[in-house]
């Protein structure tokens, strides 16, 4: 009786640090570093392309200086960005100061994964809707500034974004109907 009460015991515990170790795999590992406050975009200053949003007066948003841990399979959340002239991702690209056609798979990451820099036009592979895509990356989403003109005056970007053209949604099979925002996977390619 006593062994089958240890047995028990064992299992139980086995149990529980199981369900420890899957809850604190799947916890964000990376909190916000702080909040900036919304300012009014000046009339025309902000691009609502894609579904963009604009900083509210008074608002405040989330800043980050990380990012999720990066694995073979990193959880991300694919948005809708424009890289062209006039487009609503703002300036030039962060990488190589130009601008980018939205026909190419081009992506900004968030500021923790964009990491200074250092993924500069390597290609990372998307994963979702039952497919994958390469795309280069060229600009950062940034995690720190926002509502701002340098930032088409929109709020910065949440942690875990991964910010693609439409050439991206296309290749995913993704309707069009449905591009804006989706549950992503991605890796270093």
């Amino acid at each position: 009786m006593k062994k089958q009460q240890v047995s028990s015991s064992f299992v139980l515990l086995l149990i529980c640090f199981l369900f420890l170790a899957t809850f604190c795999a799947s916890a964000p590992s990376c909190k916000p570093s702080g909040k900036i406050r919304g300012k009014k975009p000046p009339a025309g200053q902000c691009n609502t392309e894609n579904d963009s949003e604009c900083c509210v007066e008074g608002k405040y948003y989330n800043i980050y200086k990380c990012s999720p841990t990066v694995s073979g399979h990193t959880k991300a959340i694919l948005t809708l960005n424009s890289f062209e002239e006039g487009g609503d991702g703002g300036g030039p690209s962060k990488c190589d100061k130009k601008f980018h056609s939205d026909d190419k798979p081009v992506v900004a990451l968030s500021t923790g994964w964009f990491n200074k820099k250092s993924r500069c036009l390597n290609y990372i592979t998307i994963y979702a809707n039952g497919k994958s895509v390469k795309a280069m990356v060229v600009d950062e989403c940034n995690s720190l500034l926002g509502c701002d003109k340098v930032h088409d005056f929109q709020p910065p970007c949440d942690n875990n974004i991964v910010d693609a053209s439409k050439a991206v949604w296309k290749a995913l099979g993704v309707p069009e109907s449905d591009w804006g925002y989706m549950d992503i996977y991605w890796s270093d390619a």
